[in-house]
């Protein structure tokens, strides 16, 4: 692993996890909001990867499958109207 670069920075105090004694330093907060950014792209990634791109190629070999955007729309409607029900 190479050394690590020192940087500063700064935080509004509502931000400051270290204050609140959620962490010990700043530098903890940092490596964590990292961990964090890199755990949400492998997410990203994999949804890409594994759900968007076997839909695109199945649209592609088959694009009978594909919706209008109207149709979509009249789904989208439906099912917001179906929640507002049920929430009411």
């Amino acid at each position: 692993m190479p050394s690590p670069k020192k940087r500063t920075f700064s935080l509004p105090e509502e931000q400051s996890a270290v204050e609140a004694g959620i962490y010990a330093s700043g530098s903890e907060v940092v490596r964590a909001g990292l961990r964090s950014l890199q755990e949400r792209d492998s997410v990203v990634e994999r949804w890409l990867r594994e759900d968007v791109a076997t839909t695109f190629d199945a649209l592609q070999a088959d694009p009978s499958r594909a919706l209008s955007a109207r149709d979509v729309y009249d789904v989208v409607r439906a099912r917001h109207a179906d929640r507002s029900k049920k929430t009411a």
